[in-house]
């Protein structure tokens, strides 16, 4: 039985290998273009699919299924808020980006201030990824196949072993993908598995339910309903990890960073054909991402009502729900497809990493001269020290505080919200100068790290102290601030004109307007709803 699961494991993930060779083999992975950009070539389809596939990987399944858990529906905000975000990615931001024909965002920040900036945002990008992102995909992916395939019993060995093997399995699979494939290689395995994911993402829950059902779906989500009424509040209150304040603050910080400025995401937006292909394949994304909660936070609340108080920690809910619901000949497909995406957040991170090396600091400091062939390749070098890096710390998170999702959200504001800061503040003011660039980012970094890592652990105390996603928008505020301030006593010379590069056709989607306007009501009636 064992053998036929991981044969379907097997089977579906080489299958995903050989479609996406056979689909990107005309690509020029040997030019900056093709490489990190996947030659412009990308319809809405592969950068929807891709959108969603980068961020539905383990960390967001077992870390919010997990929150769900625990604390029930109102941890839904991180995913229903996320297409508000991509709704003003498409319409704002977006047409910025490829205006400029840049390829990173830190490029378009050169753009804007000047080579200090871009090169100090690709350091901070680099070390989010290095020291949280990527340890954290491997560790929690790790994780749930793990639980999945009970690798500890059927390899002999106790679970801190298993857990590294797993962690490294993963790993060298995915660096072979992201390092010597290129974006493109990434997006279209991405795609694929985003299909499978999202069925048997959404069968999860349906078998879940009727579990508790009795064999029926209907029955289950009455008897889910009836029993948890307290899982099913959707204001969250002060001493929730997400208070329904903070949905009004540092929460749409948050996600306009990861869907907006973000490089492992924005990247896939960057590459499309054309402006109408990534507005159309951001706001597809938003649309499905609608859907959401039924893949994230409803398992949560079925591994309740299945192991109420059970478990020692709530990311441990979304394996054992998996094992214990879902039909013995789907399991080995259902874990190809998570392994899918655990590949494609790690992908992702390892691929944007390569490109940020590569473009925005061997060719900036360490070599000029270098052409597009060997700039790339020492990307390749530096991406796959970074894998062996993250492969290495990954196990040691087993020791982290409970609440993979929290604290990866929280840990993330060192870097998120002074790097969203700066390219706002340039988008939207023409004589900010680039010192005032440079002073938000020290700023924003410096002062967050003193707060949530100095003075609520050690001064003032974790239950007397706002709550993070508070502390971001006080930050972010405080910030932009300093930054308007500096630029109404020391302006640039000239105001700061916006080159149209020519590279994208950049005429709009004619219903990017009208879906955006569906999908904020959307959202907006699910609280109202829940309420």
């Amino acid at each position: 039985m064992g053998a036929f699961n991981i044969a379907m494991f097997v089977g579906f993930t080489a299958m995903v290998a050989i479609l996406s060779w056979l689909w990107t083999r005309g690509t020029d992975a040997g030019s900056g273009e093709g490489y990190y950009l996947g030659g412009r070539s990308l319809t809405a389809p592969v950068i929807a699919g891709s959108l969603l596939l980068t961020n539905l990987s383990t960390e967001q399944i077992v870390g919010l299924t997990g929150q769900a858990y625990s604390y029930g529906i109102l941890v839904m905000a991180w995913e229903t808020l996320a297409a508000i975000a991509m709704v003003v990615t498409a319409l704002v931001l977006l047409p910025k980006y490829l205006q400029r024909g840049v390829s990173t965002i830190p490029a378009f920040l050169e753009g804007r201030y000047d080579a200090q900036t871009r090169s100090a945002t690709s350091l901070l990008f680099l070390t989010g990824y290095a020291v949280i992102l990527l340890p954290i995909v491997l560790y929690s992916g790790a994780l749930a196949l793990s639980e999945m395939f009970g690798v500890a019993g059927v390899l002999g060995v106790n679970d801190t072993a298993a857990l590294w093997i797993t962690v490294w399995a993963i790993g060298l699979v995915g660096s072979v993908y992201a390092i010597f494939g290129g974006l493109k290689a990434v997006a279209v395995s991405d795609t694929i598995n985003a299909v499978g994911l999202f069925l048997g993402g959404l069968l999860v829950p349906v078998f879940g339910l009727m579990a508790i059902g009795g064999g029926s779906l209907t029955r289950g989500l009455s008897v889910l309903w009836a029993e948890n009424p307290d899982k099913f509040e959707i204001i969250g209150g002060p001493d929730d990890p997400v208070p329904f304040a903070t949905i009004f603050t540092g929460m749409m910080l948050v996600q306009l960073f990861y869907w907006g400025t973000n490089q492992a995401i924005i990247q896939r937006a960057l590459a499309a054909r054309d402006l109408r292909e990534g507005q159309k394949g951001l706001l597809y994304a938003g649309v499905l991402k609608v859907l959401g909660p039924i893949i994230v936070v409803l398992p949560g609340l079925i591994a309740w009502q299945m192991f109420p108080g059970e478990l020692e920690t709530g990311d441990k809910a979304y394996g054992m729900l998996v094992s214990e619901v879902l039909p013995f000949p789907l399991r080995g497909l259902f874990a190809a497809v998570l392994f899918g995406a655990i590949l494609s957040s790690f992908n992702s991170a390892l691929n944007s990493s390569v490109t940020l090396f590569g473009s925005d600091l061997y060719k900036q400091y360490l070599k000029p001269s270098a052409g597009d062939r060997e700039t790339i390749r020492a990307g390749k070098v530096f991406g796959g020290l970074l894998a062996l890096a993250a492969m290495t710390i990954a196990p040691f998170i087993a020791n982290a505080p409970q609440g993979l999702f929290g604290y990866l959200q929280e840990v993330n504001g060192a870097y998120s919200i002074p790097i969203l800061t700066i390219i706002l503040v340039g988008i939207f003011t023409k004589r900010v100068p680039p010192v005032a660039a440079k002073i938000g980012l020290a700023s924003g970094v410096g002062l967050y790290i003193l707060s949530q890592f100095v003075l609520k652990p050690f001064v003032v105390g974790a239950e007397n102290y706002p709550h993070y996603l508070h502390v971001m928008a006080l930050l972010f505020v405080f910030n932009v601030a300093v930054m308007l301030a500096i630029g109404r006593l020391y302006p640039r010379a000239t105001d700061y004109v916006a080159e149209d590069s020519g590279d994208v056709d950049l005429n709009t989607w004619r219903l990017a307007k009208p879906v955006g306007a569906i999908i904020v009501a959307v959202v907006a009636s699910t609280y109202v709803i829940f309420a």
